[in-house]
């Protein structure tokens, strides 16, 4: 019989070891959302994958994704679970940070991310037609859209954009001492706060609809922010 040295017994042994640690996380696969997932969900569940998909992308651990075979199997109906109000900046995209895959998520995105009556109209889509149980706002640190608001750029059709950012602005300027500029990056991150507090309170004032959908239980309405150095989101509280 052949002598096999004890060093590499040693090797592939330990080498046998890491294989066997590594199998319980990249055997992880995602599901397709159906009609029937979609409507056993809670709202608080929804949030929950969220956060849980938001943990994994942060750690590396995303799940294993056939995007191929999840184009076949949403091709007939789509059934997402949540609604993501981004802003338009490329890194902070949803189906990434959140680790959601296709029929997962509906995301609406501007730059600055408030909402208008167009914008309303499609979130509305998104709760009360498609099913969706969640609507997050999801601002982020070091927002351009942001800093061009505190700046009070004025750029063709973007003036008006950064329009809508303003009252968050005004609000978190009463509220700590200046340079109230992008110079100041403690006020750009108050005022991306502000804003996202402020888009939400706007969603819940001017949609009846989704405000009749959260009255109910059928949905939640939350903030949150997303660390473009750490791709970490944090969650605020929960609009009752």
């Amino acid at each position: 019989m052949t002598h096999i040295p004890a060093f590499f017994r040693s090797l592939t042994a330990l080498l046998l070891w890491a294989f066997l640690l590594v199998i319980p996380v990249t055997a992880q696969h995602s599901m397709t959302q159906t009609q029937a997932t979609q409507a056993a969900l809670t709202p608080a569940e929804a949030l929950q994958m969220l956060k849980d998909g938001n943990e994994r992308f942060v750690n590396g651990t995303m799940l294993t994704r056939d995007l191929m075979a999840q184009v076949k199997q949403t091709a007939s109906g789509q059934y997402p679970f949540a609604v993501v109000l981004g802003c338009i900046d490329s890194r902070v995209p949803p189906e990434l940070v959140f680790d959601q895959g296709i029929g997962d998520l509906l995301s609406p995105r501007i730059a600055g991310n408030f909402v208008n009556a167009d914008i309303l109209g499609s979130m509305e889509f998104a709760t009360a037609v498609a099913g969706s149980k969640v609507v997050v706002v999801l601002g982020h640190s070091s927002c351009g859209a942001v800093k061009g608001a505190c700046d009070h750029v004025e750029l063709g059709n973007l003036t008006h954009t950064l329009s809508n950012i303003m009252p968050a602005v005004y609000a978190a300027s009463n509220d700590m001492e200046g340079p109230y500029t992008s110079s100041n990056a403690d006020f750009v991150e108050a005022v991306a706060h502000m804003n996202v507090q402020m888009t939400v309170q706007n969603i819940l004032e001017r949609s009846p609809v989704m405000a009749g959908l959260v009255e109910e239980g059928e949905l939640v309405v939350v903030g949150a922010m997303h660390d473009v150095g750490t791709g970490q989101v944090t969650f605020m509280d929960v609009n009752p």
